[in-house]
């Protein structure tokens, strides 16, 4: 055994316990930890050692290089790109899926069986969710690949509409998509998936500060396909406003038209979480695809996305992932086996993060999560509406504030406002541009985030407009 591996192995106890005293370290002061860093890493020109280092001066290095200027994205003013933290559960989770290292596949015959926890995960996702067990669901690394698998099996029900198995032939008929605000994730996986994101229809908005589908044009649309078959996209929480389309009136529609309808809920399906919220998923449950993210809302950590596809496509799902020239492999029906479900064959148990966390949590404990959350974006928009210096661009519908520079004439001020602000290290918000204003987003996701911390930023914020005042 070579030489370090064979001390390494000696002292595994010694490593995990100096990584478990770093880590609490890092979790101990997430709170002042900088939420961004204005520095690159300088890479190194030095070739790979022959003979390595060993673990320990390994992490020596890492910790020189690399570790001060980690920011703290699992913290609780980490208000860009929606994510959220890691709760201990879902981190002692994670520790053991590493420490496990199983490769989720089948859940009968001879082998692991991390794919029956995988299973069990998702019907307490969709316990969690409010949704019914007639979907089938699957862990995959996030919203991209989970819209990415959900409109692979529409893509394959749309071929054999029109008496064709595309996952075998390949695209060869039209097909339209319709859509209104589709995020960025969806418009990638027409990509990926030889449909093409120019091969959109688009529908109108509603009127009054809303990003949702106008439900009169989606069906004036439909009537033009003249009876063809095609894909639903509609929103489950949009970008900027968390803006949801009319599920009820969907599903409506879905009794009257040939449809696959794919909801795209990667933060806002949690609202099902709150009494308060949950009317806004109403409907959800008629759809044929859903997409979750888990290392947003459920505050797992990164790479963890599920999602839910009608139980009775399963032959239309084998047909599009299936490893057909693997007999050793088994009976991709009769062995239910998640290497025929999705798309990846090889798989860490990316459930159990998301199974500790629940188990751990319960209803009552996501409840909270949610509403806290949405009660401090509430606090947050409220501050921006009383403002001197800043405004709204919208209404603060659920987690999600999307605001401005209070003055028209500080449109081009506005980019550098946010890059000072994020500069301070304090908090991190991302950019946009809606209802042709530039603007700035502030999403509250994290089960840390705490009514102080919305002060202090709203403080610093008022700060830094002083300052370009001057």
């Amino acid at each position: 055994m070579e030489k370090h591996l064979e001390n390494d192995l000696s002292e595994i106890g010694n490593l995990l316990e100096t990584i478990k005293v770093q880590g609490l370290s890092y979790l101990n002061a997430l709170s002042e930890r900088k939420t961004s860093v204005d520095q690159e890493i300088s890479l190194q020109k030095q070739k790979l050692p022959e003979s390595g280092y060993g673990t320990e001066k390994v992490l020596e290095i890492f910790n020189e290089r690399f570790e001060p200027i980690i920011v703290g994205s699992s913290g609780p003013r980490y208000w860009g790109f929606v994510t959220g933290g890691s709760t201990p559960a879902s981190i002692a989770g994670d520790w053991l899926a590493s420490v496990y290292d199983q490769n989720t596949q089948s859940t009968k015959g001879q082998g692991d069986i991390s794919a029956g926890v995988e299973l069990e995960t998702i019907r307490l996702m969709l316990d969690l969710l409010g949704l019914p067990e007639r979907f089938l669901g699957g862990f995959v690394t996030g919203a991209t690949m989970s819209n990415f698998t959900c409109l692979a099996v529409a893509r394959q029900w749309i071929g054999k509409e029109k008496g064709k198995d595309i996952a075998k032939d390949g695209i060869s008929i039209p097909f339209k998509i319709l859509t209104a605000t589709p995020h960025s994730s969806s418009l990638k996986s027409l990509s990926l998936l030889g449909i093409g994101s120019g091969n959109i229809v688009k529908i109108k908005i509603m009127e009054g500060n809303r990003e949702a589908m106008c439900m009169e044009d989606l069906e004036s649309q439909i009537k033009e396909l003249k009876g063809e078959p095609f894909i639903l996209i509609s929103s489950g929480g949009t970008v900027n406003t968390v803006d949801f389309d009319d599920f009820k009136a969907i599903a409506r529609l879905k009794n009257k038209y040939p449809f696959w309808w794919h909801i795209d809920a990667a933060f806002g399906g949690f609202a099902a979480c709150s009494d308060e919220t949950k009317h806004l998923v109403e409907g959800w449950e008629f759809a044929d695809s859903i997409t979750v993210d888990c290392h947003k809302w459920l505050n797992v950590p990164y790479e963890s996305a599920v999602f839910f596809i009608k139980e009775q496509y399963k032959l239309l799902q084998v047909e599009t992932f299936q490893n057909s020239n693997a007999p050793y492999l088994g009976d991709p029906l009769e062995n239910f086996s998640y290497l025929n479900f999705l798309p990846e064959n090889s798989r860490r148990l990316k459930a159990l993060p998301a199974w500790f966390s629940i188990m751990a949590y319960g209803k009552k404990g996501y409840q909270e999560i949610i509403e806290s959350n949405v009660t401090l974006s509430r606090q947050f928009g409220r501050l921006i509406e009383n403002s001197n210096n800043f405004k709204l661009l919208a209404p603060v519908r659920l987690n999600t504030v999307c605001f401005t520079l209070k003055e028209t004439a500080d449109q081009e001020k506005v980019n550098i406002f946010l890059e000072k602000l994020n500069n301070t290290g304090k908090v991190f918000m991302t950019p946009t541009f809606y209802n042709k204003h530039k603007g700035v987003r502030a999403a509250f996701v994290n089960w840390r985030t705490t009514e102080k911390d919305v002060e202090l930023v709203f403080n610093v914020m008022n700060e830094i407009i002083e300052t370009l005042k001057q």
